[in-house]
């Protein structure tokens, strides 16, 4: 007997390891430090730690606008039409800088008038080299909670299965950028590092 295995509602996390990051960090790090000096910060999702306004495309100077680029070329590469074909768009785009120090984190939320939305580490605080502390970028799995309430022991047989009704993390790691649809409601757990956890947001619409 022959079944076959339709994934549907597929939902797409897109991770990039940036060329020359290492560089492009550098002085990303040095305008934002300079920023927080100068700026009280904001609050939207944020718990605790500091959050530029959401401007820093005017800002940033050179490397905020390279980071925008890439961010753009990337969307490119993955959006199409409804019917499969490459689109090339020029994305509106604006963005900001998070600085999370021990403690911080980001409540659940979604970033509503974007079409993706993305975070690019420009330290990851010591994450990468011990996840114990924390700091993960989380998704709520978008198809809910029912899955997992009649048995949640049990998962269905296919690539991604496993996951139904539970969240999934990405963690950071200095010079990845993560793009992801704005709908998909995310939080950032809290950092539970002694250095800093600095990361830039941005969203891209039409």
């Amino acid at each position: 007997m022959h079944s076959e295995i339709v994934p549907i509602f597929s939902t797409p996390i897109v991770l990039t390891e940036i060329p020359d990051a290492p560089a492009l960090s550098a002085a990303l790090a040095e305008v934002i430090f300079a920023h927080e000096k100068t700026h009280p910060g904001t609050q939207h999702s944020n718990l605790g730690g500091w959050q530029s306004e959401w401007d820093m495309e005017r800002w940033g100077g050179a490397p905020a606008l390279k980071l925008l680029a890439l961010a753009r070329n990337i969307a490119n590469k993955w959006t199409t039409d409804r019917e499969g074909q490459p689109v090339a768009l020029t994305w509106r785009a604006n963005m900001w800088a998070n600085i999370n120090r021990s403690g911080h984190g980001n409540e659940f939320h979604s970033h509503p008038g974007s079409f993706w939305s993305g975070v690019y580490y420009v330290d990851d605080g010591g994450i990468s080299g011990d996840p114990s502390l924390g700091g993960e970028l989380e998704f709520m799995d978008p198809r809910g909670p029912g899955p997992a309430m009649y048995a949640p022991q049990l998962a269905f047989n296919m690539p991604g299965g496993q996951s139904v009704g539970a969240n999934e993390v990405v963690p950071p790691r200095a010079g990845r950028l993560v793009l992801f649809p704005s709908w998909i409601l995310h939080q950032v757990r809290p950092y539970r590092g002694t250095a800093q956890r600095i990361s830039i947001a941005l969203n891209l619409s039409l």
